[in-house]
């Protein structure tokens, strides 16, 4: 799949450069003694076993569905993630206890100018490759190429608030503020893991994605076609950088099997239009019932039973329910 394959090319290149900085953020440590800039460092270690975590996870979801993964390899991207994050957090807590030890029994620091300069150069470099990793990870629907991404992005920050603590350092002496910026940070970056583990349990769990669901609602809403009498029975998932849509489709019962045909046609080729070719879909057509010419609003219908009163709108809550929607739903929904 062509957007596997650009997950996979991105992350090498996220696996390669990591470990660059990593090597410049030792140095910096070298010259310098920061327990601020060892945090910075330590979590570049997670950056690079995290990379290669990602690389791996991206080869596996690119591989072609089989007969034993027949809705392809893309979970492996939630497990990819969830390692990251507990890898995040573990470094969080490490920076943490070292910062405190720094903090306890403190260790004169120099060349504070230099180490300055060196981390700096990193952020710069992280936080483009962040943004871009995020940016992919979103038009592609990869979790572990927007897990590295707000990774490299959070190490952004972290450095950044390094950098200030280490410019309030040089010009005040106080050698404090090197162990209350790590403990700062060390905090932050244990919540940025939290965070990617949560999400990445909630793949790997089907969670609904209730902002995808919203946005996929809209969207149909939007381009609803008379011959769409009803949509329910919805369900939307995440398969890595796939998208899976099984739904059932009402459609006027007198339509032919082409007919019918041609309204789901119309369906995927208005939802791809929006989620891109990497979305599936498995589309049931049901015949309408005489109970749904209340909400039916087709124009000239032959074989029209009850008067036309008002369409229901789908929502997240409606579209999910594995039943065909009637007058009285509406009702119900206003009450």
């Amino acid at each position: 799949m062509k957007t596997s394959g650009q997950n996979l090319q991105i992350q090498k290149w996220v696996a390669a450069i990591s470990i660059v900085l990593l090597a410049v953020k030792f140095i910096a440590y070298y010259f310098t003694h920061s327990v601020a800039i060892l945090t910075d460092a330590l979590e570049s270690i997670v950056n690079v076993v995290a990379g290669f975590i990602g690389l791996y996870s991206l080869y596996v979801a690119a591989k072609p569905r089989d007969k034993d993964h027949p809705y392809g390899h893309g979970k492996a991207e939630f497990l990819s993630a969830a390692i990251e994050g507990t890898l995040i957090g573990v470094a969080g807590t490490i920076i943490l206890y070292e910062a405190i030890q720094h903090l306890i029994h403190p260790v004169v620091l120099k060349e504070i100018d230099i180490g300055i300069w060196l981390v700096g150069g990193t952020a710069i470099v992280n936080f483009i490759m962040g943004y871009y990793c995020v940016r992919a990870g979103k038009k592609n629907n990869s979790l572990a190429l927007e897990a590295s991404g707000k990774h490299l992005q959070s190490d952004t920050y972290t450095t950044l608030g390094i950098i200030a603590g280490l410019i309030l350092l040089f010009f005040t002496g106080y050698q404090w503020i090197d162990s209350a910026v790590a403990i700062f940070f060390g905090f932050f970056i244990v919540y940025t893991g939290y965070k990617i583990i949560r999400q990445s349990i909630a793949g790997i769990m089907d969670e609904a994605d209730e902002k995808l669901l919203a946005k996929m609602v809209e969207l149909l809403n939007k381009t609803r076609r008379e011959n769409w009498v009803d949509l329910h029975n919805l369900r939307f998932i995440k398969y890595g950088s796939v998208l899976h849509l099984d739904c059932h489709l009402t459609v006027p019962w007198y339509l032919n099997v082409n007919e019918a045909h041609e309204e789901i046609g119309e369906l995927a080729k208005t939802v791809k239009k929006e989620f891109g070719e990497s979305l599936e879909m498995f589309v049931h057509s049901d015949a309408c019932m005489p109970f749904q010419c209340p909400i039916c609003d087709k124009k000239n219908c032959p074989v029209r039973q009850h008067t036309f009163v008002e369409e229901i709108k789908w929502t997240v809550e409606n579209i999910l329910k594995d039943k065909k929607h009637r007058y009285e739903d509406l009702n119900k929904v206003e009450a």
